[in-house]
């Protein structure tokens, strides 16, 4: 069977869907029997499932449910990514219950913690989990009725299609609505308790409508952790929609292989993928002595582009046919991607498409595309909603303010913080940054990190810490912030790569500091030697002044 494939420009339309449910009909009706999943059941065994199957699976989990008196309830999804979370997800959300898709990697405190703030009433876990969820079954104030082992999956499935088959009430029948609240995720900070942002059907659904009329592919790799609203928009809906299958990938040190194995034609991904790809084409170059002809190759080729001619593609035939041939761009969005990154990866012919969002917005606020896109920036507006900078200073930074269908409900029971994120109709980001001269919005930093000096003027510690690391190759970590009214610049050095960093850091720190604006320049120099403690997300936490 030939490939679909989508030329730049060229997109097929998507229909103005506003609930998940629509997304996954359209993949059964429109997919059928062709393949929709690929995943490993065991170390061994490789599977396929169509889109019939998937709305099969999905179907009977649902009527499941339904069966056991779980008709407009709360569901937990509790397991690392599989299939089965997926079809635990589809049948949450094909019916009128809420999703609450759980961090995995949080501890058993925080997990139970959750079930009992958001009055949970059932759950799906894995067998992984079982301590955990034996713990919460001890746990004053949890109320889940109904505890569902994935492993009975098919068990499960089978006694929802019986009830379907003896003419029980059907989940079917009852369809969700855009108002109905699809989702509760619970946001993971880089500090304090976690939120409960409450998604609707129509918050999810126009992020992901939204992203798919400017951006669109066939087949792709999915790693990305499910419990996070990137992974829905990049591949769970977006696939139903476009038929195009996926490899359901376990862990990010298996992508190498995968790749290969499945050759996507994008991936989906936080910037760490992205560098670990980048870095690992040097490396090899190096170890073969290839290096140098890969750099007359890059400077070659950009010649050639300057005067309308585009070989890369041919030039570095090596390079993409060792990440499975057909892989034409990475979406990435989460954290920050070094620039130079980003182009490094564009000489060879693979576009960065970075994008900007937050779990409030469903999460797509800004995006990149193959036609339009700008090294460093992240994208332009989606057409889901309006953005605009709140009291920009000279520079034309403030604070990014967002307005539309994917703008969350609010966050669950929770009136106060609800209320402190909105004026006007508008979602308050908490988020710096400016537009270009063309609409690309350019990511400064959090509000709540900004450094007001005594001077009056307010510092982006997130603009420093990035030119930090364009700047000075040897730095793999490091945080900014204000220490006695001095900005200060904690640094994690790679002394394998660099055996005198810490003797050398200084030296650099005062090099850059000539190219900052003085009231920017940094006066404090601090090394560890561990990585900074970090969020399950992988962001570094901060430490707050009170």
């Amino acid at each position: 069977m030939g490939k679909k494939k989508y030329p730049k420009g060229i997109f097929m339309d998507v229909p103005e869907y506003k609930t998940a449910r629509e997304f996954i009909e359209y993949g059964h009706v429109h997919g059928g029997d062709q393949k929709q999943y690929i995943y490993m059941e065991t170390a061994k065994n490789t599977r396929t499932k169509s889109f019939n199957e998937v709305w099969y699976d999905a179907t009977g989990l649902g009527q499941f449910l339904y069966k056991h008196g779980m008709a407009e309830k709360k569901v937990a999804i509790l397991s690392d990514n599989s299939y089965y979370w997926i079809i635990c997800f589809y049948s949450i959300l094909t019916g009128r219950n809420t999703a609450i898709p759980l961090d995995a990697k949080l501890m058993d405190d925080d997990i139970i913690d959750i079930m009992v703030r958001s009055q949970c009433d059932a759950i799906y876990y894995s067998k992984d989990f079982a301590g955990t969820i034996e713990k919460m079954k001890k746990t004053d104030g949890v109320n889940i009725s109904l505890y569902m082992k994935i492993e009975d999956f098919y068990d499960m499935i089978a006694e929802g299609h019986a009830s379907l088959d003896a003419g029980e009430d059907s989940y079917l029948d009852h369809p969700p609505t855009p108002d109905t609240l699809a989702a509760i995720v619970y946001t993971s900070g880089t500090t304090g308790r976690s939120k409960g942002v409450m998604l609707s059907h129509r918050n999810v659904s126009a992020s992901v409508v939204a992203s798919l009329r400017v951006l669109q592919s066939t087949h792709g790799i999915g790693f990305l952790p499910m419990n996070h609203t990137f992974a829905w928009a990049s591949a769970l809906f977006s696939s139903n929609v476009m038929t195009g299958w996926g490899y359901i990938c376990r862990s990010l040190k298996d992508i190498p292989n995968d790749i290969i194995t499945y050759h996507p034609h994008q991936i989906a991904g936080v910037p760490l993928l992205v560098e670990t790809i980048y870095k690992t084409i040097w490396r090899k170059a190096e170890k073969s002595g290839q290096a140098e002809k890969l750099r007359k190759g890059i400077k070659l080729s950009n010649a050639l582009r300057k005067i309308g001619i585009d070989r890369r593609r041919k030039i570095f035939k090596t390079i993409i046919d060792g990440l499975g041939g057909d892989l034409e761009y990475l979406v990435v969005g989460g954290a920050y991607l070094d620039p130079k990154i980003e182009k490094g990866m564009s000489d060879f012919g693979i576009e960065i498409l970075t994008g900007y969002g937050t779990t409030e917005c469903s999460p797509g606020i800004t995006l990149s595309t193959l036609q339009d896109h700008k090294l460093g920036s992240c994208g332009k507006p989606m057409a889901c909603c309006e953005v605009k900078i709140h009291e920009p200073d000279e520079e034309g930074v403030g604070e990014i303010w967002v307005k539309g269908d994917n703008v969350m409900v609010g966050y669950y029971d929770d009136p106060e913080a609800t209320a402190s994120v909105f004026e006007d109709g508008w979602y308050k980001t908490g988020d710096y940054g400016r537009f270009d001269k063309d609409g690309f919005l350019f990511y400064v930093g959090r509000k709540k990190n900004l450094i007001v000096l005594s001077n009056g003027k307010n510092v982006s510690p997130e603009e420093i810490e990035d030119k930090i690391m364009i700047t000075i190759p040897y730095v793999k970590e490091v945080v900014v912030s204000d220490e006695d009214n001095m900005i200060t610049a904690e640094f994690y050095l790679d002394t394998d790569a660099q055996p005198d960093a810490k003797e050398r850091i200084k030296e650099d720190v005062t090099a850059l500091n000539r190219t900052l604006p003085t009231y920017k320049r940094i006066l404090k120099v601090k090394t560890r030697d561990t990585e900074f403690p970090k969020t399950t997300t992988l962001k570094i936490k901060r430490v707050y002044k009170d």
